[in-house]
């Protein structure tokens, strides 16, 4: 069976890492666990500080699994795993169980969704895995989830990328499964305020309910529905017109 490499943004002692590696080994995978030592949400796919620097790593062992926690970003473990740090490198990445939906175009800016792309930049097909509540209480639900897409992407061109979202109920009382596209969020936006202390600061305001786009992530979900949206990291736009132009702008 594939080697694969689990990790998160909730830190690798988040309820939902220890719900899905048990169940992940279960189904005969070979499996690596290496996480954030505390919650990185939201980091991205950041890796300042990676190179000539020792990283400080802490384990447990839990239901059989060894569980490693790093002092860096998801995007490091990934990094650090698929170079050989914790032995043979990965054939897959699995993220999450992420506590809270990554849904919308925000998702550029979520370590769950980051790790898996990381992983994709040499080759490595990855899924993120994101439970519908900041509160969950069905895990299995969403490590089954995981599961049957590990078992799909083993398949799949290498590179291959999914973020799914799953809702908060038991397996029965799912909806289904649906290709999803990305929301425009509208849920909150960011806005500059001022600090007591007289600095900048950045607050989250809660933006009046817009009504769900159909056939998105956010109304599928919304309808009980496990969402699946393939991604892809950067890529180039195959179109000359910004060089051309720049071009004759310096020669003339």
């Amino acid at each position: 069976m594939p080697r694969v490499l689990i990790t998160n943004d909730d830190g690798y002692r988040a309820p939902g890492i220890r719900a899905v590696a048990p169940a992940i080994a279960g189904l005969g995978y070979d499996v690596l666990v290496v996480a954030p030592m505390i919650d990185e949400s939201g980091v991205g796919s950041a890796r300042a500080g990676i190179v000539n620097r020792p990283i400080r790593t802490a384990s447990d062992v839990e239901n059989g699994v060894t569980f490693v926690g790093i002092e860096g970003t998801p995007a490091i473990a990934v990094t650090m795993a698929q170079a050989g740090a914790f032995g043979a490198p990965p054939d897959l990445v699995l993220s999450g169980i992420n506590r809270g939906m990554n849904i919308g175009v925000s998702i550029f800016h979520s370590g769950t969704v980051a790790a898996a792309l990381t992983a994709a930049e040499t080759g490595t097909s990855a899924v993120a895995v994101s439970l519908d509540s900041e509160d969950p209480l069905h895990w299995a639900t969403a490590a089954t989830i995981a599961g049957e897409a590990l078992g799909w992407i083993a398949g799949e061109p290498g590179g291959t990328v999914l973020t799914i979202n799953v809702p908060d109920r038991p397996l029965d009382q799912l909806a289904g499964v649906r290709h999803a596209s990305l929301a425009v969020n509208r849920r909150t936006r960011l806005v500059a305020t001022t600090a007591p202390s007289g600095e900048p600061m950045i607050a989250l305001e809660r933006t009046p309910q817009a009504a769900t786009v159909p056939g998105t992530d956010e109304a599928l979900l919304a309808e009980g529905f496990v969402t699946v949206t393939p991604i892809v990291g950067i890529r180039e736009v195959r179109d000359d017109a910004a060089a051309t132009a720049l071009a004759k702008r310096l020669m003339s």
